[in-house]
Parts: C-alpha cells; sequence; structure tokens
C-alpha cells in the first residue's frame, strides 16, 4: 500500500511510514514490501512469504535453464497502470482477453467499413509515433524499461491504451528483444551495449481498435553480419507486402518471403506469424512467413493484417525462456524483425503503420 512519495507499512491495520523492506522481496527482484518496523514484518511474515512462491519458482527454473545465447534475465519494474478515463481493452484489467478466445476457431475475416477503417489510421499513427519515440531513444547506456516507460507515456498520453500491457498477463507496455531474443522481450534494467541490436514491438489501442509495428534497431556500431540480418528482415517485410492486393491467397505471403530469405542463407521464425488485427488483438487471418504453410482465405478490400517476419541468422528454432514470455533462437545466433500493419484495397494494400519524414532513418 503506498500513498505519494511515502510508503505505508504493509501489515493490515498499521498505517505508519515505512522505509523498511522485506529483503526476500528484493533479492528476488520483486516489488518492494515495506514495513514500519521489525514487529510488524515479523507478525506478518507467515503469511507474506507466501507471495515469494513464484518468483522463487521461477529463479529455481532460471538455475536449470540452458540459455542459448549471452543474454540473461534482468531486473523487472513494477507494472504500470492506464488511468480509467482511458478505454481499456477487455483484457485490460484481467488479463484474459475473452472477445478474442470466443473466435480463437473462427476463420472468417473482419472487412472494415469505411468509419472503422478511418480509426485504423488514425490507432496506426499513434503506434507509429510511440515507435519512432523508442527508436530515437534507443542508444549504449539506455534501458528497455526506460523505452517502455516513454512509450507507455506517449501512447497515454494521445488517450490511447498500449495493448501489450496486462495482455495474457503481459507486465509492459511493449516488448524490447535484444540480439538473439526473436519476440516478446519483457523490457528490463539492462542497458543497452555498443554492437546489439535492438527490436521494439509497439501496438496501441483507441476507440476499440489496435494497430500494431515493429522495427529493429541498431546500438552503436554493429558488426556486418548483424547489419546484413536486419537488411534481410526489412527486404522480407517489404517482399511479403508487395504481393498484397485483392484475390492473393494469405498463405502466399510466405512463399514470396522464404524466397527471398533463404537466398540469404538465414531462416524465418515458423511459431509466431502475421495476423489479422482490428476490434481484437490477434484474430483471423494467420500469417507465415515460411514456404508451404497452410494460412486459410483470400485476401479482400477492408481486411486489415499484419506481416511481421522474424528472421534468424541461424536456425529458425526458438525456444522460450522461464518466464514464459521472452523467445530466443535456439542456438543463440542473432534475430530481427519489421512488422507493419496493412489494409487491403480496391487495387492494392495501405500501409497503416508507414514511416513518416520524421521516423529515425533507417539504414543497414
Amino acid at each position: 500500500r503506498q500513498r505519494t512519495m511515502v510508503n505505508i507499512c504493509g501489515r493490515d491495520g498499521c498505517s505508519k511510514d515505512a522505509s523498511l523492506k522485506c529483503p526476500k522481496c528484493e533479492a528476488l527482484g520483486m516489488p518492494p514490501a515495506y514495513f514500519c518496523s521489525q514487529e510488524c514484518f515479523k507478525q506478518v511474515w507467515k503469511t507474506h512469504k507466501s507471495v515469494h512462491a513464484p518468483a522463487e519458482a521461477r529463479v529455481a527454473r532460471e538455475k536449470a535453464y540452458a540459455f542459448p545465447g549471452p543474454l540473461r534475465p534482468a531486473k523487472i519494474t513494477p507494472q504500470v497502470t492506464v488511468p480509467d478515463s482511458i478505454v481499456h481493452p477487455d483484457y485490460g484489467k484481467t488479463g484474459i482477453p475473452t472477445s478474442e478466445d470466443a473466435k480463437l476457431h473462427d476463420t472468417s475475416i473482419d472487412i472494415k467499413t469505411s468509419e472503422e477503417m478511418e480509426i485504423m489510421r488514425e490507432v496506426c499513427r499513434i503506434a507509429r509515433g510511440a515507435l519512432d519515440t523508442a527508436g530515437r531513444m534507443v542508444k549504449v547506456g539506455v534501458t528497455p524499461d526506460e523505452i517502455d516507460k516513454a512509450v507507455h507515456e506517449f501512447i497515454t498520453g494521445k488517450g490511447a491504451y498500449p495493448s501489450p500491457l496486462n495482455y495474457r498477463g503481459f507486465p509492459k507496455s511493449c516488448c524490447v528483444s535484444v540480439n538473439e531474443i526473436i519476440c516478446h522481450g519483457i523490457p528490463n534494467t539492462r542497458p543497452f551495449e555498443e554492437g546489439d541490436i535492438v527490436k521494439v514491438d509497439i501496438t496501441a489501442y483507441l476507440k476499440g481498435h489496435h494497430g500494431d509495428c515493429c522495427e529493429t534497431y541498431f546500438v552503436g556500431n554493429v558488426d556486418e553480419e548483424s547489419r546484413r540480418l536486419v537488411q534481410v528482415a526489412y527486404d522480407a517485410m517489404m517482399e511479403g507486402i508487395s504481393c498484397v492486393k485483392p484475390g492473393v491467397f494469405y498463405r502466399e505471403v510466405g512463399e514470396h518471403i522464404h524466397k527471398l530469405v533463404a537466398r540469404s542463407g538465414m531462416q524465418t521464425v515458423r511459431s509466431y506469424c502475421g495476423h489479422g488485427i482490428g476490434k481484437l488483438f490477434h484474430t483471423s487471418p494467420t500469417v507465415p512467413h515460411y514456404a508451404k504453410n497452410k494460412a486459410i482465405g483470400i485476401m479482400r478490400p477492408g481486411h486489415t493484417f499484419t506481416i511481421e517476419p522474424m528472421v534468424n541468422a541461424g536456425t529458425w528454432r526458438d525456444k522460450l525462456w522461464p518466464d514464459d514470455w521472452t523467445v530466443t533462437t535456439a542456438d543463440g545466433r542473432r534475430s530481427a524483425q519489421f512488422e507493419h500493419t496493412l489494409a487491403v484495397t480496391d487495387d492494392g494494400y495501405e500501409v497503416l503503420t508507414a514511416r513518416t519524414d520524421a521516423s529515425p532513418r533507417f539504414d543497414a
């Protein structure tokens, strides 16, 4: 329990100012629990210690886990909230996207009305602005947590909700994935280092619709192999986008991307793919980025979806960290990604999250 600038004792019935912290919470990287005295701490210890169990289990899993690459988990700061004045998605409070789960096996694809398409353009502009804000911050010494805070402030400042926050329990407002982390990296306090590559994935929610985009950025001087990887990932996204028009099967996107990536000797991730987006964060169609996929559906005007190939320098296979979110390459080599939200038009496509003249320069 807290009030502005003053911490209150964690024992029920005690409202004294508190400065003593539970050392176990600190050691486990949990949000601090404050107590006014050792006496209050001792009185609640039998019940308070139960909150350590999930973190202790996580630490045990991390000790037993064989990390494929050099990155390791770092401290994660407490989850922030969004003002009630901003409209939340259905999972905003509960963590459960009930409307999305209700359509989990529904392969029908929504066709946006002209009014809905205008909302998609608006929310995608917010997502793009947040991504550009993040991109300008990627420098040596900056932390993913600092980027997350800036993204959160930008999106909520526009009256929108940061879609990743509490989606199935995700604790932050965007994903920041460094080097061998493919996707879903939880923003933490590890500072960026010279030579890192950083993927920032952002989604905003406004007026009942989501908009999604991602880019990969360089930290200082990056080795030639990583620069080539990032260029291939960008080219792969653009190659997939180039085939978008009415009448095209969604499975063809993966065929186009696969041919380009295969020529580079790299591989595209198969466990995660593009997706329909709009009133739901993730919905039909499914848009794989590899060849011989079995995606269902044909592009029609009014469809909105993402193309977001994740390209690995080595194997396409991935592995999940013990936090059940962070996805790493199975061989520890690096991964890069770019993503746009697209709309199918009468004669082609519209990139709803397109870069602007104010966007940070992309130069692989």
